[in-house]
């Protein structure tokens, strides 16, 4: 056959294949845009699959021995494999008809018949929660409360729980030693570990795949061996309670704590006549002092991913925050008091409210100025 045959000699039939090829050339295309989400949604699916299962290493070598085999816990650590790290409410079906019950017994356009209706179905109510609290009694007994079923709330993280999981691997839980034989260790190699941030990441993945969803049992509840223990236990408060006792009688200063709600005019002139020890509120920022605080596990220089680096605070305060309308006359003292104590006034742009919000509680008046002492001396460019 010659060259010339497999040529289009007539126009109509070059418009003609060409007008095919380009429809082809969309349909391909179109396909591959719509099936575009399914495929990355796969790969994610595998990248994560990766990751839970090299997690699921390092949790078996490094954190089983405290947190168990199977993540429920020992007298050495909480439980990681427990619906109260997830936040499940076993009586959430319960708290949310008896609300809707209750607020429409209020209504003015309910009927004495719904009324009599609405009530019997609340006497039961409160009967199957009697039921529900006796269903989980043997966790209870444990340290299980089932008004507080949401770890993340119980210590004030308002973030995700990637984050608050990430983090405590990442710089550990320095002053657990308090209630727990030994503390947590920091894990991950910006905090001084002998993880790299990938292998946080990945047992950050292999804890979170714990969740059950919707699908968490009362079985499950039971099964948990160590729930989480309250930041001061109660030998520990007896403690403070004799040195109280002794400081007032030997007619000592009590420390005044700032408070969750003290305005920041009113800190500001407590603040007045206290002079910060910088040395001593580098050991508070990083978790060595009394109280250890956990600033370090997310104010890591470098990462910028949780919270902004300590490195250069005082230089973007002065540079960048200080410069916005709402800080007009303020200083730069009054902006980090104001941070650590409110810390939901402002958040940095780019950055979640993830602050703990208690701080307040531990910290007193000289303990919040040896903090900005030593962070007035971060005044690198970041």
């Amino acid at each position: 056959m010659k060259l010339q045959g497999l040529i289009f000699n007539r126009i109509e039939q070059r418009i003609i294949v060409g007008t095919v090829a380009f429809l082809a050339t969309l349909v391909l295309v179109g396909w591959i845009a719509i099936n575009e989400g399914g495929r990355m949604a796969a790969f994610d699916r595998e990248f994560t699959a990766r990751a839970i299962e090299r997690g699921a290493a390092t949790f078996a070598a490094s954190c089983s021995p405290c947190h168990g085999t199977d993540g429920r816990g020992s007298p050495k650590a909480p439980a990681l494999n427990s619906p109260l790290l997830f936040g499940f409410d076993y009586e959430a079906d319960i708290h949310k008809e008896r609300e809707a019950l209750t607020s429409e017994l209020g209504l003015p356009t309910t009927t004495e018949a719904r009324k009599t209706e609405i009530n019997d179905r609340l006497t039961a109510l409160q009967q199957e929660e009697g039921q529900q609290t006796a269903a989980i009694k043997g966790a209870m007994d444990k340290g299980y409360n089932p008004d507080q079923f949401n770890r993340l709330l119980n210590v004030g993280w308002s973030g995700s729980l990637h984050n608050y999981i990430y983090s405590t691997v990442l710089s550990g839980r320095p002053n657990s030693a308090s209630y727990w034989p030994q503390p947590m260790p920091a894990w991950g190699q910006p905090a001084g570990g002998p993880l790299r941030i990938d292998q946080v990441e990945d047992l950050t993945q292999f804890v979170l795949n714990f969740d059950k969803g919707n699908d968490w049992t009362t079985d499950d509840l039971l099964a948990v061996n160590q729930f989480p223990k309250a930041a001061v236990d109660p030998e520990v408060v007896t403690q403070m309670q004799s040195q109280i006792d002794i400081l007032k009688q030997s007619g000592g200063v009590l420390p005044e704590y700032v408070g969750i709600d003290t305005p920041i005019a009113d800190i500001m002139t407590k603040l007045a006549d206290k002079t910060g020890d910088p040395q001593r509120g580098q050991q508070l920022y990083m978790g060595q002092g009394q109280p250890a605080l956990p600033c370090s596990s997310c104010h890591v220089n470098g990462a910028g991913t949780l919270a902004p680096p300590m490195v250069g605070t005082w230089t973007r305060i002065q540079n960048v925050r200080l410069k916005e309308a709402q800080f007009a006359g303020w200083t730069g003292e009054q902006y980090i008091a104001d941070s650590v104590i409110h810390p939901s006034d402002y958040i940095v742009p780019n950055f979640s409210d993830s602050m703990i919000k208690n701080f307040g509680q531990i910290l007193t008046y000289q303990d919040l100025a040896d903090l900005i002492a030593y962070l007035k001396t971060q005044d690198q460019a970041s």
